[in-house]
C-alpha cells in the first residue's frame, strides 16, 4: 500500500540527514520533493501545494530539540499535515434508528456489493446488529446472486425480488420486511454503471428519497486515481453522501484518491476495503493511514486486529497447554488459521514499525502457510496431539501424504521442536515469562 509515495517521502527527508537545524534552504528543498513526490502519486497540484506550503510554514516555525533531529521533526509535521488532509479523526456510522437504513452507491466494478457484504458482517460481529441485505441491483442477475452467496457466508439474510425492475419498490418493500422481522439496519446495494450516466444517478437519487437513508456510502475504486476523486465529486453533487469507502487499497495504487478525496467533496472517509475476504473491513482513520504512508507503521490496527481474532478464553486454554509443555500441532493449525483471518501476510507485517521497508520487495504469499498446514494434515490425530510418536519412517510417510520431500518435513520439526523449547524453558522460569506475556 503506497510503497512508490513512502519510498518518495523517505527520500525527501533524508536531504535533512546530517543537519544541525532547520533553515529555509534545507526546508524548501524537502519540501520540493515531497511536493513531487504527491503529485506523482496523482495528488491534484493545488492540494499538493496547499499541504506543502502549511509543512513548510510549521517547519520553519518550530525549533529543533536537542533530541529530535530536523528529519524526525519534518517527518512529524508531515505525518500530522497529512492526517489533518484525510479527515484528521475518524467519522462513525450514524446506527441510532431502528432500523438504520444505509444506502451503497458508486460505479459498476467499485466492489460496491464486496463491501455490502462485509459491512453487514462488521455490524453484526463487532456492532451486535441485526443486518437485512437488499439486492436492489435491477439491471445484473449476477448481482443478486453474489450478494445471496454472500449474505449465506456471513449468516445474513438478503431481500431481492428478482422479478421487480422497480428499485424504489424493492427498497421500501425492503425496509417493510425488515420492521417486522427485528432488523436493526437495513443495507441497499443499488445498480451501478462503468461510467456515471444520468439514469443511474436518477434511479439512486429516487432510492434515496423513497426510503430517506441515514447514511450514503460512496463506494469508490482507489486504483483510479484521480478519476476516483472526480467521480465522487459527480456523485456527492446529486446526493450529498454522508461517507466516503475506499476500495481496492490493498492494488497497485499510488494513493492519490485517499489522499484528496476528503479535501474534495468535505465528507469523511469512513471505511478502507481490502481483499475479497469478508473480514477484511476497517475504519478509516486518518492518522493512521498517515503512520503507513510514513512507513511508521500501524501497530494499533495490528493489536486490533489480532484481538478480534483470539479470545480471551482460546488464550487462557493456549496458555494452559504451554504451561504443562503440552503445546502440539493441532494447537499450532490452530495459531496459523487466526492468524491467516487477520489478512493479508505482508500487508500486516508492514503494520509492524520498521518492517515496510524491509519486506517491500518480499513476495509474501498468503499461500505461505499451505505447505505446514498439508504436512500437518497428512499426520494422524494421535501424531498431531502427540508430536514426540513422530519417528524417521513416520516422517516419510507424512512428506509422501503433504506432497513434499522428506527434508521439507525435516526442517519443519526442527523448527516446532526449537520452538516447543523455548515454551519449555520459559516454564522453567517459574511461570513468570509466561505470566508476563499478553494472550490476548
Amino acid at each position: 500500500m503506497f510503497e512508490s509515495l513512502s519510498e518518495r517521502l523517505e527520500s525527501a527527508f533524508k536531504q535533512l540527514k546530517g543537519e544541525g537545524r532547520i533553515s529555509e534552504i534545507n526546508v524548501a528543498s524537502t519540501v520540493k520533493e515531497i511536493r513531487r513526490a504527491l503529485v506523482d502519486a496523482d495528488v491534484n497540484y493545488k492540494i499538493a501545494k496547499d499541504l506543502t506550503d502549511k509543512i513548510r510554514e510549521k517547519a520553519l516555525g518550530e525549533k529543533v530539540l536537542t533530541a529530535i533531529s530536523p528529519g524526525q521533526l519534518m517527518v512529524k509535521i508531515t505525518k500530522d499535515e497529512l492526517a489533518e488532509l484525510m479527515g484528521g479523526t475518524e467519522a462513525e456510522l450514524e446506527l441510532k434508528a431502528n432500523p438504520t437504513v444505509i444506502l451503497i452507491a458508486g460505479l459498476q466494478g467499485s466492489g460496491k456489493t464486496t463491501f455490502s457484504g462485509k459491512l453487514a458482517n462488521f455490524l453484526k460481529t463487532k456492532k451486535n446488529k441485526k443486518p437485512l441485505l437488499v439486492a436492489a441491483d435491477i439491471y445484473r442477475p449476477a448481482a443478486i446472486d453474489q450478494l445471496k452467496v454472500l449474505g449465506e457466508q456471513i449468516g445474513v439474510e438478503v431481500y431481492s425480488e428478482p422479478e421487480n425492475k422497480n428499485a424504489v419498490q424493492i427498497a421500501e418493500n425492503a425496509i417493510k420486511q425488515a420492521k417486522a422481522n427485528g432488523n436493526t439496519v437495513v443495507i441497499i446495494d443499488t445498480a451501478g454503471r462503468l461510467a456515471v450516466d444520468e439514469v443511474m444517478m436518477a434511479e439512486v437519487a429516487n432510492v434515496k428519497a423513497a426510503v430517506k437513508p441515514n447514511e450514503i456510502l460512496f463506494v469508490v475504486d482507489s486504483m483510479t486515481g484521480q478519476d476516483a476523486v472526480n467521480t465522487a465529486k459527480t456523485f456527492n453533487d446529486r446526493l450529498d453522501f454522508s461517507g466516503v469507502v475506499l476500495t481496492k487499497l490493498d492494488g497497485d495504487t499510488r494513493g492519490g484518491a485517499a489522499l484528496t478525496i476528503r479535501y474534495t467533496v468535505d465528507k469523511p472517509i469512513k471505511f478502507v476495503s481490502m481483499g475479497e475476504k469478508l473480514d477484511t473491513l476497517d475504519v478509516f482513520y486518518p492518522e493512521r493511514m498517515a503512520q503507513r504512508i510514513l512507513g511508521m507503521g500501524d501497530i494499533t490496527t495490528l493489536v486490533e486486529r489480532a484481538q478480534a481474532q483470539f479470545n480471551e478464553e482460546q488464550a487462557k486454554k493456549l496458555e494452559k497447554k504451554i504451561r504443562q509443555n503440552q503445546f502440539d500441532f493441532d494447537d499450532f493449525r490452530e495459531q496459523l488459521q487466526q492468524i491467516k483471518k487477520m489478512g493479508n501476510l505482508k500487508d500486516l507485517m508492514a503494520m509492524i514499525p520498521g518492517v515496510g521497508k524491509a519486506i517491500k520487495d518480499l513476495d509474501i504469499s498468503d499461500d505461505a502457510f499451505k505447505g505446514i498446514e498439508a504436512i500437518i494434515s497428512s499426520m494422524t490425530p494421535a501424531e498431531r496431539s502427540n508430536p514426540d510418536l513422530i519417528d524417521g519412517s513416520r516422517r516419510k510417510r507424512i512428506a509422501k501424504g503433504a506432497g513434499k520431500d522428506i527434508q521439507d518435513v525435516n526442517q519443519f520439526m526442527k523448527q516446532f521442536e526449537q520452538m516447543r523449547q523455548m515454551m519449555k524453558s520459559m516454564n522453567k522460569l517459574g511461570g513468570k515469562g509466561m505470566r508476563g506475556m499478553p494472550m490476548r
